[in-house]
């Protein structure tokens, strides 16, 4: 299995419109970080986690051929805005494409891409499938056990999802007990790492590294990073051995 980093910034990507700090004018492209998702890639199937604004472009620079499901995280527009850009798929494919998601997450969709779902739909609208999914309930996707692991942002509940020994987790504060039984054996890890100051919705830095220390997983990536972390270099030399900063377009073997 091959995990593609799509995207791993915060909800208003690095740079930052109208910033001019020392980590938005970085020439290192390690500080260009697009709106988080990845993509998994296995058996010939290709799947998206959270199809943000981005998400055209990030098809495009990863020149991905095929899409064969989507597996949504949350509602919030960083992670769903670019779901209408599924329909060049369905047009390549000739087929709709399943969304993975709570019931939640399906109704925000349905309010915010009416028209997919309209009684008579106009000519070239995405063609989704909707498929409810619920935390702590496993299911098969292309031979593959996925499980749904809920986290709470702030709030708001969002889920992260594991296959195999591989476990994506972003937009998380809290982890319950429930959870972390779910993530024992996990040896690749991807976690938010917003900032280093405190932040009401995000795991800061230091929480994060407590996770990794809870769950202890071989390898550790961090994700969704604002421009108020620091420079990927810097950041990067702070950490121990078995964790990393993940950046734009790395890929990553299962």
């Amino acid at each position: 299995m091959k995990v593609t980093f799509l995207g791993t910034g915060t909800s208003q990507g690095v740079p930052m419109i109208g910033c001019h700090c020392y980590v938005c004018t970085s020439p290192d492209h390690k500080d260009k970080r697009l709106r988080s998702s990845i993509l998994i890639s296995y058996g010939g199937r290709q799947i998206v986690v959270d199809t943000g604004p981005d998400f055209r472009a990030q098809m495009l620079r990863e020149e991905v051929p095929r899409l064969d499901a989507v597996l949504i995280t949350h509602s919030h527009k960083d992670h769903i805005a670019g779901l209408d850009d599924v329909r060049a798929f369905n047009y390549l494919q000739r087929e709709s494409i399943p969304i993975y998601g709570t019931d939640v997450s399906h109704d925000a969709l349905r309010r915010e891409f009416y028209y997919a779902f309209a009684d008579h739909k106009y000519p070239g609208v995405p063609q989704l499938e909707l498929e409810e999914v619920h935390a702590a309930q496993a299911f098969d996707l292309f031979g593959k056990e996925v499980m749904p692991i809920e986290v709470l942002h702030y709030r708001m509940p969002v889920l992260g999802f594991r296959i195999d020994d591989f476990a994506y987790i972003t937009d998380a504060k809290t982890i319950s007990e429930e959870s972390y039984s779910l993530l024992e054996g996990v040896e690749v890890l991807v976690l938010n790492a917003l900032q280093r100051e405190a932040h009401i919705s995000h795991l800061t830095l230091a929480e994060a590294l407590e996770v990794v220390d809870r769950v202890q997983p071989k390898q550790t990536y961090f994700t969704h990073i604002s421009h108020r972390f620091g420079r990927h270099t810097e950041i990067h030399a702070e950490l121990p051995p078995h964790v990393s900063l993940a950046y734009d377009g790395l890929q990553i073997e299962i």
